[in-house]
């Protein structure tokens, strides 16, 4: 059991942070027990006086539940870079109450690696389970509005990207708080510099893979050609010359040689998408982004320390 117990500069910073580190599988705990009970209570399905199955309350407030999860488990990332940025590195910097760390035979490298390894096991068990309890109510209520697989906050809350963004937003603090080194201040540039890569990748994640394209004739529909749970890129129409319009520039009542005006040539209908079987390697390579940016970040983060007090 000796050789389980944490020591130096880990004990410390569990010490310091018991309180929080307490809070998070109690908060998770309450979480899944709250999931498993509207699961459970929304199995049983309640009927009208003609026999037709309605909703019951458990469902209303299972939907309720994992709309305000799926609004929030996005901004885990940057409340975990928040936190440690601040109370766990720029607070102590800006204290001096480091500089005890550096008596008890511990370098600076091992006190800001205690730091780091501490946030990102709590954080790596943290969000997995978050993802657990999520995708337990998300089961009942998915492809329903708001709820599909690429929905935003749908899609950050159910695959390992959260747990990639947490782990991130754990890197940039490490580096932020050295140079920001106060408190307050560590906590927002890390919380927006967490955002902004976020945002940025989320913006660029539908782009790693090739979309899906189909065609058709004119005539068809371009809105029929996606296939269920895809996720919509663009539907539209084709000219002779491959110029793409909007589906609403000629409607099927046009006429059925493809002709809208004297100066276009309709003659298919497009869509393009990604099917729901893309979901697992968008993730996986969104994910493989994050961790590369952590490493990189991380890196930076040691060698400063380093620099600084080798």
């Amino acid at each position: 059991m000796s050789a389980l117990t944490l020591k130096g500069p880990y004990w410390v910073t569990v010490r310091q942070h018991r309180r929080v580190l307490w809070a998070v599988p109690a908060l998770i705990g309450v979480g899944l027990v709250v999931m498993v009970a509207l699961r459970v209570w929304s199995a049983y399905p309640t009927y009208d006086h003609l026999h037709r199955p309605i909703l019951t309350p458990g469902d209303d407030m299972l939907r309720g539940l994992i709309q305000s999860a799926t609004k929030s488990l996005p901004f885990l990332p940057l409340l975990v870079g928040a936190f440690v940025a601040g109370p766990m590195v720029a607070r102590e910097l800006e204290s001096g109450t480091w500089r005890l760390a550096l008596t008890q035979s511990t370098t600076a490298r091992a006190w800001l690696g205690s730091k780091v390894l501490v946030a990102a096991a709590v954080s790596v068990l943290g969000s997995l389970a978050l993802i657990g309890i999520y995708r337990l109510g998300w089961a009942r209520a998915a492809d329903t509005y708001g709820l599909h697989w690429y929905d935003i906050g749908v899609y950050e809350s159910t695959g390992p990207t959260l747990v990639a963004s947490c782990l991130l937003g754990v890197a940039v603090a490490a580096l932020v708080g050295q140079l920001v080194r106060r408190t307050l201040p560590a906590m927002a540039v890390t919380g927006l510099l967490t955002g902004l890569v976020l945002l940025i990748i989320g913006a660029l994640r539908w782009s790693f893979v090739p979309v899906v394209g189909v065609t058709a004739p004119y005539t068809v529909d371009a809105e029929s050609l996606l296939p269920p749970s895809s996720k919509r890129m663009g539907t539209g129409l084709v000219s002779t010359t491959g110029e793409r319009f909007s589906g609403y520039y000629c409607p099927p009542e046009a006429g059925t040689r493809g002709i809208c005006r004297d100066d276009v040539n309709v003659t298919a209908s497009y869509a393009d998408f990604h099917p729901a079987s893309r979901y697992w390697p968008i993730q996986l390579i969104e994910t493989s982004i994050l961790l590369v940016l952590a490493a990189a970040v991380l890196y930076a983060a040691f060698r400063l320390v380093h620099k600084r007090h080798p």
